[in-house]
């Protein structure tokens, strides 16, 4: 069973910095396809960024935190990270890793909440101005 724990969340201020961590177990393939997403109250949840690692590493991230974000990961630590700078208060919400089992050489990049199957709990991060 594919497990995924976030931490790192927390309260700052608008264009300060904060790392989130997901770490993994009983992932046992050696492609990944992860994605972070995020959910404000009374709106959907949106892909944030998203990496792939099959025979090459690709990222891809959501145009509101272009510039501003980096999703980088440590498989020797199982964690995935994201990475963000110049915080904004419109950046406040739960923030969720999520990886899929279905990642091989013809997956695509996705920020597609539906492409992905096992979810973390999620963290907080409120940005205050």
């Amino acid at each position: 069973q594919v497990q995924l724990v976030e931490s790192g969340g927390g309260s700052v201020q608008a264009g300060g910095s904060l790392r989130v961590s997901c770490v993994w177990s009983g992932y046992r393939s050696r492609t990944y396809c992860m994605g972070w997403f995020r959910q404000a109250p009374g709106k959907e949840r949106q892909g944030v960024a998203a990496l792939q690692r099959v025979d090459v590493e690709a990222v891809m991230y959501a145009d509101s935190v272009k510039g501003r974000f980096t999703i980088t990961i440590d498989t020797a630590r199982n964690t995935l990270y994201l990475q963000m700078n110049s915080l904004q208060p419109e950046d406040t919400a739960m923030y969720y890793c999520a990886t899929t089992a279905r990642c091989n050489i013809w997956s695509s990049l996705s920020l597609e909440p539906t492409d992905y199957s096992y979810w973390g709990q999620g963290t907080q991060v409120t940005v205050s101005s």
